[in-house]
């Protein structure tokens, strides 16, 4: 019986696809990796030392305990303790505002077509620069780093918000205060300095790089080979099915039916990892501090727009891929929504999803005095972003969003959610590890 269900939710698949959008090619390339560079960027990544005050690494936002993001709707960078829903803000060092956008997840960066970054692209793969790559340091961007993943892993620690740290209170996040990022006394100096003086890492690098200095893109290279090699996610239910036929549960194959056929959600969740890389404006719901420059008093969040400021792109945010998607929640740019249930429903109305946004469903540490509906309670916000929306209005039965969820399941890779070499012990500086007890 079980098999005959199965045959038949696998014609009925082939059926409802002959006119759809066809099944990605199985194969993705992915750049060979240095192992000596892996494990030195694992250390470097769950080390505290790359950031201001020595309190944050790329792990505390980006963890394999929460599908390599940090489980919440927005989060809490310089200035908190803890991880996921128990992260607090320290009353001695409060955070000034929440991290602006939710933590992407990083799986797959390694793959050759993953070349623009951060939920606005604003930093992308550009052969026409001298870096090889388009950034908001412009002509400043320095020479060297091997990739445009390389770069983007290297940003967070510029932003007060989430490493480098406010006011004066350390020399980074002063240097970055009076806008020496890059270059001799700059911030990522300052840092690269920092991990050159740890003999360990001295003599790790020795292995990369010879007995040349350090130098902050050497330190971003190792990052993203670490991350390319630990997060590359393509043996998931729905890969095997692609390469062999594997069958899939009978929910997950009426679910595939649906996202490559009627539902529409192949149209931009294209490709191998369900992503066009393009941006789209689908109403989501602003919620936080917006995506602002300092000198900038609002809390809007106008996403591709201020990367190319064409009137166009406003409220575009880049599609997102949906490996592992099952255990990354919450998802949108500024993680409005909880659950997958819940963002299914919002691409089928988005308008209604916007207007009906509730806040009490978001996961957001305490930070006292947060204005976090400060866009959706003004009606000339809404209503712009309302005009921004391209998606139509859709409708599926509960039975299909049910189907929906159990193919985004299907897309896990049990050994890319766990990382192939996991949370080290210690890490050179001495720090604590998050995710070790601290």
């Amino acid at each position: 019986m079980i098999r005959a269900h199965l045959l038949a939710a696998m014609l009925a698949f082939t059926a409802s696809t002959t006119a759809a959008d066809p099944l990605p090619d199985p194969v993705a390339h992915f750049p060979a990796v240095d192992m000596d560079e892996v494990r030195l960027g694992q250390l470097l990544f769950y080390d505290r030392i790359l950031s201001g005050n020595k309190t944050v690494s790329c792990a505390t936002c980006h963890h394999p305990d929460f599908g390599t993001s940090d489980g919440l709707s927005l989060g809490l960078g310089d200035g908190g303790h803890g991880l996921g829903a128990n992260r607090k803000f320290d009353p001695e060092n409060r955070p000034e505002q929440r991290i602006p956008r939710n933590s992407p997840a990083l799986f797959n960066l390694g793959a050759s077509e993953f070349t623009r970054f951060f939920h606005d692209g604003r930093l992308e793969q550009d052969a026409t620069r001298p870096s090889g790559i388009r950034t908001p340091l412009g002509a400043d961007m320095e020479v060297g780093f091997a990739s445009a993943l390389s770069a983007q892993s290297m940003f967070p620690v510029l932003s007060p918000d989430e490493m480098a740290g406010h006011y004066s209170e350390n020399d980074v996040a002063q240097a970055v205060r009076q806008g020496l990022l890059t270059g001799p006394g700059g911030a990522w100096s300052i840092l690269s300095d920092r991990v050159e003086a740890i003999p360990d890492y001295r003599t790790a690098f020795d292995q990369v790089i010879g007995e040349r200095p350090v130098h902050f893109t050497d330190i971003a290279n190792v990052i993203a080979a670490f991350i390319a090699f630990e997060w590359r996610a393509d043996d998931s239910p729905f890969d095997r099915f692609l390469k062999d036929n594997t069958a899939l549960s009978v929910p997950a194959a009426r679910g595939m039916a649906q996202f490559y056929g009627d539902a529409g959600c192949s149209t931009c969740h294209s490709g191998l990892f369900q992503t066009d890389h393009d941006f789209h404006a689908i109403a989501m719901p602003q919620i936080g501090p917006g995506k602002a420059a300092r000198f900038e008093r609002h809390s809007r969040d106008t996403g591709r727009l201020r990367v190319t400021g064409n009137p166009e792109d406003a409220y575009r945010f880049r599609t997102p891929s949906l490996r592992n998607v099952a255990l990354t929640a919450p998802y949108g740019h500024a993680g409005s929504y909880p659950d997958l249930g819940s963002v299914i429903r919002h691409h089928l109305n988005p308008v209604a999803g916007l207007h009906g946004y509730d806040l009490t469903t978001a996961v957001l540490p305490d930070l006292p005095g947060a204005d976090d509906l400060a866009v959706l309670s003004d009606p000339g916000e809404v209503a712009q972003i309302e005009a921004a929306n391209t998606l139509a209005p859709r409708t599926m039965t509960d039975q299909q969003v049910s189907d929906l969820i159990a193919f985004l399941h299907a897309l896990s890779d049990e050994i890319s959610l766990k990382g192939r070499l996991g949370v080290p012990a210690t890490v050179p500086s001495g720090l604590p590890v998050d995710g070790q007890g601290s």
